[in-house]
């Protein structure tokens, strides 16, 4: 639970925030009841209620109302706001009000039932009914009253609590208290199907530990997380969750990452290194200096997203809603049709034409068709955050389902996106020793990427770097120093031959051999003769090969790689990893039209990049896939997808996770659909009685429900 004050009111005014989670907040209608109230009270600005992730965002003027009066206001609905870190969790059944109006409802059913059965009282049994059915309806029938009289909505609820009373009506008070015992069960298990989708969300909170050992002034003591702040130096032990984000200040150790990014290796952290909140230290002891505040940290920003991910709808979902408002009033109308057609106009009996026609209303109510498609999104979405794979809503998730082609950016998705030194050769007398210390002496004093990588293999090497002077860069072609009383040069062939006017001679050939290779070579060399080659590439992901083969399996039709890069080293590397079309020299803009050509030839294409550099091309894209978003802030605000870890086979995973996901619900849509009209042509024919409309009902609910979260399962 969060409070705050600050901006966001008109100037002069302040405006105080309060973000908290509740309990019980279980479905929409919860949160209708929850914005009427909330709304009714003097100085709320704006309000948020989120019914999958149960939380409660007020924006409030303090000099009209207080945070304490807000929250009170929930405890007294019902919605009992919750302290401290964690998912909001449903009650034990004996203590949850709707699981034990349910169970009295049940009994009294029962009760009335064996009364009947013994040939008691009438009045009794009568009597034993109708409080069964009060009981079992309550929840559900206040929520329908609610629905129509503040938001003039015919809903399920509504259809049962007419068929409930009309059984009752037409002096058959035990079918309808058997409704409401049998629809009161699906009520009260509601919250527990709520509960079972945000498992995700609660194994996500539950990686951080709830204290940090911190050092402070000299002391070490264990600190509640909340109270952890930027700069702080907090030690993590073998075995233990690291608290929050930050930069190893001493020790190395090997860091479990998998709860966060889905990487199934362990990453070795050394000094200067940044680790992530949630992940878990293995055999060393680190020091590490906070970056982010818990709140602020990787952990808390995937929940947020994922929560915020869960509240959006996907365009089937918005289908299904705007069906079912229309769907569940016409489902009333026909009803009190087929009540009073046929005894109006063909002289027949009005009781059995009314209890067909409550019989109908009950076997048409759309209830496992409404909840077929947002229980499947929200358990996808919460799944593939455990996995490392953040999906920004149910319309992404969709549109990953429908990809066609994939455009892979090349440097840091394909390749690793830092060069590094694949081959020295020598092509002179110089002796190679010599010949990489000065390179590296030159090229230390450079910022080009490549320079980078010459210092590195140096220093990997462990050679010491020689001292040069009168350094300068030659602008596009490398740069020269002095080492000594030599002037050498450090640069591309062409500056050999076309500037210099150094004849490279055999070693010509072995240049183009190492540029077929997707090297990009460097020539060292000084007083009239070339050296030594130095060729240098940005190594492919180990991964990247299998990953693509793999995307194949999952129905991708095209793989084409966009890159910045020159057109030989972006051909060598795709024939490398199966890619099927290679577009090079590309800028950013010219990504973003290749992409929109390429939707316009083949369909949706997804386009997987670094998320910062390729933003016009993600947007561009029907889905926009930032690769490594763990740590990045950029990638994972832009991104509709962020991969947490810099591994293309969490593409694969993502992709197969959304297929899976529109499986399921087509299978949930096509039972829902077979079951309604098998009910209904029942309760047309007259051969279906209520109850077994009413189980025939719920029984297909709990198929839907159990078949949808089969997308919990990794």
């Amino acid at each position: 639970m969060t409070a705050q004050g600050g901006g966001g009111a008109p100037a002069g005014q302040e405006t105080g925030r309060l973000d908290v989670r509740v309990a019980n907040l279980d479905c929409a209608n919860d949160a209708s009841r929850i914005e009427r109230a909330l709304r009714a009270l003097p100085g709320v600005t704006s309000l948020a209620v989120h019914p999958q992730s149960a939380r409660v965002d007020v924006s409030y003027a303090p000099a009209a109302t207080s945070a304490e009066a807000i929250l009170g206001t929930l405890r007294d609905l019902g919605f009992p706001p919750r302290t401290g870190p964690g998912a909001p969790g449903v009650p034990r059944p004996w203590k949850n009000p709707k699981v034990l109006a349910s169970v009295a409802s049940g009994v009294l059913l029962f009760a009335g039932w064996l009364l009947s059965w013994a040939g008691g009282p009438d009045g009794a049994t009568l009597t034993l009914y109708l409080v069964s059915l009060l009981v079992g309806g309550y929840y559900f029938g206040r929520e329908a009253l609610e629905d129509l009289v503040f938001a003039r909505v015919v809903g399920i609820e509504l259809l049962m609590t007419v068929a409930a009373v009309v059984a009752v009506v037409m002096g058959e008070p035990g079918e309808g208290a058997m409704l409401a015992f049998l629809y009161s069960i699906s009520e009260a298990a509601e919250g527990y199907t709520e509960e079972k989708t945000r498992s995700a969300i609660r194994a996500l909170m539950d990686l951080a530990p709830k204290t940090a050992f911190v050092r402070r002034d000299g002391r070490e003591f264990d600190l509640p997380l909340d109270q952890l702040v930027v700069g702080d130096v907090f030690i993590v032990r073998p075995g233990e969750s690291i608290a929050t984000d930050g930069e190893v200040l001493l020790g190395t150790s090997s860091v479990n990452q998998a709860p966060v990014t889905g990487e199934s290796v362990p990453v070795e952290k050394a000094v200067g290194d940044t680790v992530l909140a949630g992940t878990i230290n293995a055999e060393g002891s680190l020091e590490v200096r906070a970056t982010r505040a818990f709140a602020e940290n990787t952990i808390a920003r995937i929940i947020r997203m994922v929560e915020e991910a869960q509240e959006r709808k996907g365009a089937s979902e918005r289908f299904i809603e705007r069906f079912g408002k229309r769907y569940s009033p016409a489902v009333l109308a026909a009803g009190v049709l087929m009540a009073a057609l046929p005894p109006l106009f063909f002289d027949v009996a009005w009781h059995p034409w009314i209890m067909r026609a409550t019989v109908f209303v009950v076997a048409a109510a759309p209830c496992a068709l409404v909840i077929s498609i947002p229980i499947t999104l929200v358990a996808a979405l919460g799944t593939g955050a455990r996995q490392g794979v953040l999906i920004k809503g149910g319309a992404y998730l969709e549109a990953l389902a429908n990809i066609s082609v994939v455009a892979l950016d090349k440097t840091g998705t394909v390749t690793h996106g830092a060069p590094e030194v694949a081959a020295v050769i020598q092509v002179g007398a110089e002796p190679l020793h010599s010949v990489l210390a000065i390179a590296a002496g030159i090229e230390s004093r450079s910022q080009h990427p490549l320079a980078a990588a010459v210092a590195r293999h140096a220093e990997a090497q462990g050679i010491q770097r020689a001292t040069v002077t009168d350094f300068q860069s030659l602008t596009g072609a490398g740069a020269t120093a002095r080492a000594g009383d030599r002037a050498v040069y450090v640069g591309s062939p062409r500056l050999f031959e076309a500037r210099l006017g150094i004849d490279l001679g055999p070693a010509r050939e072995e240049i183009a051999t190492l540029e077929r290779a997707g090297n990009t070579v460097i020539v060292v060399g000084g007083e009239g003769a070339a050296w030594s080659l130095i060729a240098i590439r940005d190594n492919v992901r180990p991964t990247a090969r299998a990953a693509i083969a793999a995307l194949r399996g999952t129905g991708v039709d095209r793989i084409v790689m966009l890159t910045g890069d020159n057109e030989r080293t972006a051909r060598a590397i795709a024939a490398e990893v199966g890619i099927d079309e290679v577009y090079a020299g590309l800028a950013p803009e010219d990504k973003a039209a290749k992409v929109r050509e390429l939707s316009g030839a083949y369909g949706h294409v997804a386009m997987v990049g670094d998320g910062v550099n390729d933003a016009p091309a993600l947007a561009e894209a029907a889905v926009g896939i930032a690769m490594g978003a763990a740590g990045t802030d950029v990638a994972l605000e832009t991104a509709d997808v962020a991969l947490m870890a810099d591994n293309l086979e969490r593409l694969v995973y993502a992709l197969q996770l959304a297929r899976r996901s529109r499986r399921v619900v087509r299978q949930n849509l096509a039972l829902s659909i077979v079951v309604i009209a098998v009910l209904v042509a029942g309760a047309v024919s007259g051969r279906f009685t209520l109850p077994v409309a009413v189980v025939g009902h719920e029984l297909s609910e709990f198929i839907v429900i159990a078949s949808a979260l089969r997308m919990l399962r990794a």
